[in-house]
């Protein structure tokens, strides 16, 4: 193809190269110039014009990009009309789209004038959606070069593209329960995997509630396979933690085997993938009982649409399966106060309220109360907390008072907290935590516990703690740690609440944790400063800023 000026005595049967505005009329880009194309010109007062040519053997866009297009179409899959060079390929089906990409690679590494550009690998589509464009660069291609494309693209063992249909498979579920696991928490793993479920052509048989315990749960698979289930999942009332966990031996039991344990894809990871006979049975991790997409829909997805999913596909889904919607990566100290919260859109942000613990008697600073101490500018260390608490999302913010009350309370004055007195503080920091606890608002879905003691936590190191925090996603407890060790404020989810309130004594809530440890989710910090307390004297000549109080 001979592109760039002609003379326009030599223009006619050229390709107009850019669109050109002439009087009374427009002569449009790709425009084949004819007897009256030209006329215009020389009227307008053109000597040449910037055209492309063709040559011999060479292939128009249209036609090239139609041919192309013809090699890559496959059953299940249309195209549509050739136009400035482009034909698109669309699904004439729902279902998963599965595509050669080492093929269309070669494709599009034949010549620069030939592209195409697909959706990813393994996407659910609908009837008509677009799945792939073919696009010619330039107004025409060499029919050499059009020949090695084609050529390519029919190169390899079955088509470059497929539209696997979703099936329409009864799906039984066994659902696991422990004491003390909020109704609520297991209804939302129902509604989750029957809505998946659902919109991949799929229907639910009667869900199986038994006990957490490997009997019960095989009988139930047993149970689901006689009623004709085609998939069989279990939703445990606590994670998976390894192959000889409850649920997994529950599907050897029931007869069947164990393929593959864990998938590099997070949200996911607790994944566990088995089968009874030739039924797909699952074990689900905590991350299905929400309706965010987790490495459970990319396999679900492949065993609606017919497509086999084994060990080496699992392990082959980490580039890419990196779902959260959070940031966990701890941030340079330096920048962290600059650095605004996560985006969470589309995440609805959580209802995260702050209890900020100031009652204690101070007794390791006798006869100096430590939430007083002043630094240089006079501000009392409780009011350093309470301020970087001010400068996170958490709302409210309840500060419990007890010791000395007054003066706390008056070195918190004009700031925008709720005060919640503790009249029984002398017995210890449980009485801190359930008068906090009780003066929660009823919307609250979560409560930062912040410490009076710890005045280097700033908003931002809050927030990366609020961000982090989803129930629904397994993420109800969230705790800080600097280099491993676990320190504070903690975030609780409200399922845990009313057991927080039965706690007595001088002790917090942190022991519990080891009840619901898959429930926890650790968020690395930048700095020790959630592990910095100052509760003694010593401690104090380390807090920048302190003089006395």
């Amino acid at each position: 193809m001979i592109f760039g000026p002609t003379p326009i005595e030599e223009a006619k049967g050229a390709i107009l190269a850019h669109s050109l505005r002439l009087p009374g009329r427009v002569l449009k880009k790709g425009t084949v110039l004819d007897d009256d194309g030209v006329a215009a010109l020389k009227e307008a007062g053109r000597r040449d014009v910037i055209t492309a040519r063709l040559e011999a053997g060479d292939v128009p866009e249209n036609e090239a990009a139609e041919r192309l297009a013809i090699t890559l179409t496959a059953p299940l899959i249309a195209r549509s009309r050739a136009a400035t060079g482009r034909v698109n390929l669309l699904a004439e089906t729902a279902g998963l789209l599965v595509i050669d990409a080492k093929r269309i690679d070669a494709v599009n590494a034949v010549d620069e004038s030939l592209t195409v550009a697909t959706l990813p690998n393994h996407t659910p589509v609908t009837p008509r959606e677009m799945i792939a464009t073919i696009k010619v660069i330039p107004f025409a291609v060499p029919g050499a070069v059009l020949g090695v494309a084609e050529a390519v693209a029919r190169g390899g063992r079955g088509p470059a593209f497929a539209v696997h249909p979703f099936r329409p498979l009864k799906v039984g579920l066994v659902l696991t329960e422990l004491p003390g696991i909020k109704e609520s928490v297991m209804e939302g793993a129902v509604e989750a995997t029957s809505a998946r479920v659902e919109s991949l052509c799929g229907t639910m048989l009667p869900v199986e509630r038994v006990r957490h315990e490997e009997g019960p749960v095989a009988e139930a698979l047993s149970r689901l396979k006689r009623a004709g289930a085609q998939m069989l999942l279990i939703a445990g009332a606590s994670a998976v933690v390894d192959r000889r966990d409850i649920g997994p031996a529950a599907i050897i039991r029931a007869g069947g085997r164990i393929d593959h344990f864990g998938m590099p894809v997070d949200p996911g990871n607790l994944l566990c993938l088995g089968r009874i006979g030739d039924i797909p049975a699952m074990v689900l991790p905590g991350c299905a009982r929400s309706p965010k997409l987790n490495g459970f829909d990319w396999v679900l997805q492949r065993l609606f649409a017919g497509v086999k999913v084994a060990p080496a596909d699992v392990m082959a889904m980490g580039v890419g399966g990196l779902l959260k919607e959070i940031e966990v990566r701890p941030l340079p100290r330096e920048q962290a106060p600059r650095v605004a919260p996560p985006a969470l859109a589309p995440r609805r942000a959580r209802a995260v309220a702050a209890i900020v613990l100031a009652a204690g008697r101070s007794r390791r600073m006798a006869p100096l109360n430590k939430l007083l101490v002043a630094d240089t500018q006079g501000t009392a260390m409780v009011a350093r907390v309470v301020d970087n608490v001010l400068a996170s999302h958490a709302r409210p913010i309840i500060v419990v008072t007890g010791h000395e009350r007054d003066r706390v309370e008056e070195a918190l004055a004009g700031r925008p907290v709720i005060s919640a007195h503790a009249d029984d503080y002398a017995e210890g920091l449980s009485a801190s935590l359930k008068a906090g606890i009780a003066a929660l608002p009823p919307d609250a879905e979560g409560v930062l516990i912040c410490l009076g003691d710890m005045p280097l936590v700033a908003g931002p190191m809050l927030d990366r703690l609020i961000a982090a925090f989803d129930p629904d996603e397994g993420r109800a407890i969230v705790m800080p740690t600097f280099r491993g060790k676990q320190g504070n404020p903690m975030l609780w989810a409200r399922e845990f609440l009313t057991e927080i309130m039965t706690i007595t004594g001088d002790v917090g809530a942190r022991h519990l944790v080891g009840r619901h440890g898959d429930r926890m989710v650790e968020v690395e910090m930048a700095d020790d400063a959630v592990l910095r307390d100052f509760d003694t004297t010593d401690t104090l000549k380390g807090l920048p800023g302190a003089r006395g109080g």
